[in-house]
């Protein structure tokens, strides 16, 4: 077989492009991704594997792509399978880079292995979802704002068309709904000497807009392989609408970007299906030239999907931000979605939940939320898109052709991407963080009386609706000016936390607490909270019924997953991150708590397993910290940290998934198997301790050494679920407990009672008539009364039963004498309740 060396195509241009020296071939040959030390040759490797070398992946050091016909992957595999067994039992033992190092044997140069998927079409444009045409609307323009524009345009020379129409640079009709950007531009602040890299369906390099400021050497066409990502399709106008957003020059064809003396560079890759080696390359390109990644798509917002990016693609991105800018970092930016209307929310998107993107969503002219616009715990800030009766206005396809009807969260991230170069622009050096940490000190809360806002308690508010609130340019750009950078990236994981109970359905959630301690924050080099993400397995015979909440030490609430109507999947989570920014500048210090309900009273069912609290923040000392390691297919794979675990189950049953006994692997662990119906009869299960625990200060609440604990919550949170008392728990809280043995006692009183009351009758009747002692009641005359009432008995024929209700009214039956009506314990406490003014409507509800 022929062997191609490892060759890197450059064509002049930033970087190397994915080295497709031979056409990808999916129908007769079979892909993989190898990461290599760089000690060994890839040649080398692929004259080992019998495979042919394809080239370097985009900017990932190190990785390269190997194929084989698809007759001979089926060894390949296996030896690929044997190897990652290897890596794993030297990733074990203490000396495993010594032993790799020092290794002749070829195959343990390769660090990590992963088969590439077909090519397919799984990202869309995140388009509005309801295309109308622009009409020119009756707006009242404010004369003091109409003044400082014809100002603003006569000092800065902007003569564009349409830049009147550009209410989100300066809007004279809702003053201060708009980026506040002009003020920027009249201190000399337009961008100039950064670019920002569109990722999208192509750029019209042609338009008198854009080239100005189109920039080559970061731009490559994915889809068709060609240095020109120029659009060749019909719809190719998303990225070109998106790009006018970020750098439009100043000139007479249409308007302006945010960022109008900036570069802007081309990377299409949505017009066809790609594969993940081309998504990789696509989402890294011209990383040390392209300063931003502006990318207005992602899996499709139908309220039913839940997609990531692949392994490589997640790779792609981390190395972005540890390498890109010269190891400053890409800054990714993300377009939260349009699937709102269809109850989707941005956690279950893999791109715009990562701790690397800033996810922007939507505020229209008038300061709303978009009905569009999908809110989740992993947004950012927003910037103004369509809503409103308005779009935003931008350049199009076509050498003088402008474009007056875009929108969706696709024109909010641009929007966020100009002002970010913008700041760049003032400050190269601020890296990825500085960047975010920029956009939450300077974000503006708005329509702030909706009742989505918290009060960290850093002062700052956060909503799960608009993020830290919208994009305020001019105020981020001059704190970028004096902005200490941060230090770098540490992080803290917690074990790996068993839960393996069943999740009740109705009100009730079952909860895992786990507690930080300042000794592991200064073992982990960590200083300042940043991001929060948990990864988690749920097994579900409905995803859609699920939703997942997570409470810091603090209080502070994130919506981790919220349960969607249309999503009807069988399954569950499976080791699925999910991210939040709401604890932003928290002490992580205390307890945290995982909440899983099942609101949906139905017939599918589902098992909480395990889950796993990640912490990412900025470093103690910044000169010991390491770069955090690539993400990885068996990143996870440790053992379970030993947990004491306290369970008050609420579910009719006990767990119906079998937990590993001795297990040192968590992959071991059933994942979204269906779980199967079971009919025993509810128990208490009492805490127990798998490993001796550290002295703690809430005895109730038992934990281990790692903080791990799992419990059950009732609504009404108390220090201990149980009754102290040998009677059963019903698997309730303590209040329920009160509540049914409470019942309990007044039905007993009540039965009591009522024997009573009717043995005082027969009593009373054998004082008066010998027949009243008989169990069958004597035929009697129609003018015959009741011995009691005086009212004529009904005639009945003998032998029929005696009926003691026969006759008498409820207030009659249940009376002590022939004045007063009786009054049970629950009608006594519902008199009350009434004459004081409050109701009570049983023991569900409390009362004030």
């Amino acid at each position: 077989m022929h062997i191609v060396s490892g060759i890197a195509v450059t064509l002049g241009l930033a970087g190397a492009v994915s080295a497709n020296l031979h056409p990808r071939s999916q129908e007769t040959r079979d892909f993989f991704a190898l990461h290599l030390d760089d000690t060994v040759d890839p040649s080398h490797i692929a004259q080992v594997l019998g495979a042919r070398h394809e080239g370097q992946i985009g900017q990932l050091d190190g990785h390269h792509t190997f194929s084989l016909p698809r007759e001979e992957t089926a060894q390949f595999d296996t030896l690929l399978n044997d190897l990652r067994t290897r890596r794993k039992l030297r990733r074990r033992s203490n000396d495993g880079i010594a032993s790799r190092e020092t290794s002749d044997d070829p195959l343990d140069k390769i660090l990590w292995s992963h088969k590439i998927a077909p090519a397919r079409q799984r990202l869309q444009k995140r388009l509005p979802p309801v295309s109308v045409p622009y009409k020119s609307l009756d707006k009242r323009e404010n004369a003091q704002m109409v003044a400082f524009r014809k100002n603003a345009m006569s000092s800065l020379g902007i003569t564009d068309p349409i830049f009147k129409d550009q209410w989100h640079l300066l809007n004279t009709v809702q003053p201060g709904h708009d980026l506040n950007v002009t003020g920027l531009w009249l201190e000399g602040i337009t961008g100039k000497g950064v670019a920002t890299a569109v990722v999208d369906d192509g750029l019209d390099m042609d338009s008198n807009d854009l080239k100005p400021n189109y920039f080559p050497e970061g731009s490559w066409d994915f889809n068709e392989n060609l240095p020109d990502p120029r659009p060749l399709l019909f719809d190719d106008k998303h990225g070109t609408r998106c790009s006018g957003e970020i750098a439009a020059a100043k000139n007479d064809a249409c308007g302006v970007g945010v960022a109008y003396d900036s570069k802007i560079a081309g990377v299409r890759m949505l017009s066809k299906p790609i594969d993940d080696v081309d998504e990789a390359a696509a989402i890294n390109f011209g990383n040390q030239k392209n300063d931003i990644y502006s990318c207005s798509w992602g899996p499709i917002d139908d309220g039913a999907t839940m997609d990531a990016p692949g392994i490589l693609i997640r790779r792609s991105i981390t190395n972005g931000v540890q390498k890109g800018r010269g190891g400053k970092g890409s800054v990714f930016v993300f377009a939260a979605g349009n699937g709102a209307a269809s109850g989707d929310n941005c956690n279950f998107d893999g791109y715009t939940n990562s701790i690397y993107s800033i996810t922007v969503g939507a505020i229209d002219r008038e300061g709303k939320h978009p009905t569009y616009s999908e809110s989740c715990s992993a947004q950012l800030v927003v910037a103004y898109s369509s809503g409103s009766n308005d779009y935003i206005h931008t350049t199009d396809v076509g050498a003088n052709k402008c474009f007056s009807g875009h929108g969706g969260t696709s024109a909010s991230g641009p929007l966020a991407s100009g002002s970010v170069a913008l700041a760049l622009s003032v400050r190269p050096e601020l890296t990825w963080r500085d960047v975010q940490y920029l956009m939450v000190e300077t974000a503006v809360p708005v329509s702030e009386d909706d009742g989505s806002w918290q009060i960290l308690p850093s002062g700052r508010k956060f909503s799960h609706d608009w993020g830290f609130g919208k994009v305020d340019t001019y105020t981020m750009v001059q704190l970028a000016k004096t902005w200490d950078l941060v230090k770098p990236q540490a992080w803290l994981n917690s074990p790996w936390l068993r839960v393996h109970q069943d999740i009740p359905q109705g009100d009730q959630g079952l909860l895992s607490r786990y507690t930080i301690t300042a000794d592991q924050l200064k073992s982990a080099n960590l200083a300042r909270l940043e991001h929060v993400t948990v990864t988690m397995n749920v097994n579900h015979t409905r995803r859609g019924d699920i939703s997942v909440e997570l409470r810091s030490p603090a209080g502070i609430v994130s919506y981790l997953s919220v349960s969607r109507l249309k999503d009807d999947v069988a399954a569950g989570y499976e080791d699925w991150t999910f991210m939040s920014v709401a604890h932003w500048g928290e002490s992580p210090v205390g307890e945290w708590s995982i909440i899983v309900k099942d609101s949906n009273v139905n017939e599918f069912s589902g098992v909480f397993i395990d889950w796993r609290l990640n912490l990412w923040g900025e470093a103690i000392d910044g000169a010991k910290q390491k770069l955090h390691p690539l993400p990885d297919d068996h990143e996870d794979d440790h053992p379970y940290e030993d947990a004491a675990v306290a369970t008050t189950s609420i579910t009719s049953a006990p767990t119906k998934t079998q937990v590993p006994t001795n297990s040192d692997d968590h992959h071991t662990r059933p994942v979204n198997a269906k779980p199967q119906p079971t009919a025993t009869k509810p128990t208490a299960t009492k805490p127990t301790a798998t490993k001796p625990t550290e002295p703690v200060e809430d005895e109730k609440k038992p934990t281990n050494t790692t903080g791990g604990e799992t419990e059950t919550p009732s609504p009404s949170s108390t220090d201990s679920d149980y009754i102290s008392s040998f009677l059963p728990t019903f698997g309730a809280s303590k209040r329920t407990q009160i509540w049914i043995y409470s019942s309990l006692a007044m039905i007993i009183t009540f039965f009591i009672g009522l024997g009573v009351y009717f043995q005082l009758q027969r009593m009373k009747r054998r004082r008066t008539t010998p027949h009243d002692d008989y169990e069958f009641e004597m035929i009697e005359d129609e003018d015959e009364t009741q011995p009691m009432t005086g009212a004529p008995r009904t005639q009945r024929r003998g032998g029929e039963l005696y009926n003691a209700f026969a006759g008498e009214s409820d207030e009659e039956m249940f009376s002590e004498d022939d004045d007063e009506p009786y009054r049970d314990g629950l009608a006594n406490t519902q008199e009350k309740g009434t004459e004081d003014g409050t109701s009570y409507s049983g023991p569900h509800q409390e009362k004030p």
